[in-house]
């Protein structure tokens, strides 16, 4: 039996998840009437949105049907970094749309002061950007979860894996 059990807290997003995602939004936005006859479209370009609009007004229609497929895909909205709206162009507008993955180091290092000053009796590591919490017990490991679960002000969405 092992001695020591452990999770690992990651924030990661599905890019598959985040393609259909997009796939989905471009075929909403083929079929609708005030889409029509217009410059707008979207791109996935490795961990980044490109989204181009007419105006600003359409642009944020755009980001508004990309965040609702992207929710009813479970891709977590916290992951999304909006960039500065920018002018393109013939007068049109485009926005950059960056997927945030892993836990920023600064972050981590908040975490693990915050699990040690709530009195959960974890080890907390950090490891490039994921934190990996273990303890001698598993009850400790849930309280733990539970803990991190219910922190709704992190910028960022954790998920928990590699249970040990």
């Amino acid at each position: 039996m092992a001695t020591e059990y452990s999770f690992d807290v990651v924030s990661k997003v599905d890019i598959n998840e985040v393609k259909n995602a997009i796939d989905q939004a471009e075929k909403e936005v083929a079929g609708r009437f005030d889409f029509r006859n217009s410059k707008a479209s979207m791109k996935l370009e490795e961990e980044t949105i490109k989204v181009l609009a007419d105006n600003e007004m359409q642009l944020e229609a755009l980001l508004d049907i990309i965040r609702s497929k992207m929710a009813k895909r479970s891709v977590s909205l916290k992951a999304l970094e909006y960039g500065k709206v920018e002018s393109a162009s013939g007068g049109a507008v485009r926005q950059v749309v960056t997927l945030k993955q892993g836990i920023p180091i600064d972050s981590a290092k908040e975490l693990v002061r915050d699990l040690k000053s709530a009195g959960v009796k974890v080890n907390a590591q950090i490891q490039g950007d994921q934190l990996r919490i273990s303890a001698k017990d598993k009850d400790a490991l849930q309280s733990a979860q539970t803990y991190l679960k219910k922190r709704d002000d992190l910028p960022f969405d954790v998920a928990f894996n590699n249970y040990r």
